[in-house]
């Protein structure tokens, strides 16, 4: 259903219509055109997106030629789907009116400023806390800190969508 237009606008509104909190809705990179997925959300009311969720992917056992999860297929994440979820916010940014939380393989303060110069309003750490740890966050915050006073970034809000200029 996140690949279809109508049906993504059809749940958005739901939700809207439902609930009275934000509404931020996590785009699949699976599709051919993630921004008319984007447009779907907004124009059903949404809140935000956030862009990406995980990669179709899947691990085989040579030693059990077998599936290594028992459903067979699982989300690929972290360090390898940063590209496509860089990719996704910028071909979003130029296209949306609502913030994007950026998402995927973001690990050090360069991956997250990669993010928020494609168009990311916010980004999120996910697989970053179990590979590197809980100071991933203290690291990020810190490495941004020094690359925004080095090259003259007030606030992120600055340094947002600076990829497009």
């Amino acid at each position: 259903m996140g690949t279809d237009p109508r049906s993504v606008h059809k749940i958005v509104a739901a939700v809207k219509d439902a609930v009275k909190v934000p509404v931020m809705a996590k785009l699949t990179p699976n599709t051919a055109d993630i921004v008319s997925i984007g447009k779907a959300v907004q124009d059903a009311g949404g809140d935000a997106v956030v862009a990406i969720n995980t990669l179709k992917a899947m691990v085989i056992s040579p030693e059990f030629a077998r599936p290594v999860l028992s459903n067979r297929y699982g989300g690929l994440s972290g360090p390898a789907i940063k590209p496509v979820g860089v990719r996704a916010v910028y071909d979003l940014y130029a296209s949306l009116d609502i913030p994007i939380v950026g998402v995927g393989g973001i690990e050090d303060w360069k991956d997250a400023a990669e993010y928020i110069m494609a168009g990311a309003s916010c980004f999120q750490v996910g697989s970053a806390v179990g590979r590197v740890g809980p100071e991933v966050f203290t690291d990020i915050t810190a490495g941004l800190l020094r690359f925004m006073s080095s090259y003259g970034y007030p606030d992120i809000g600055s340094m947002r969508g600076a990829a497009h200029e």
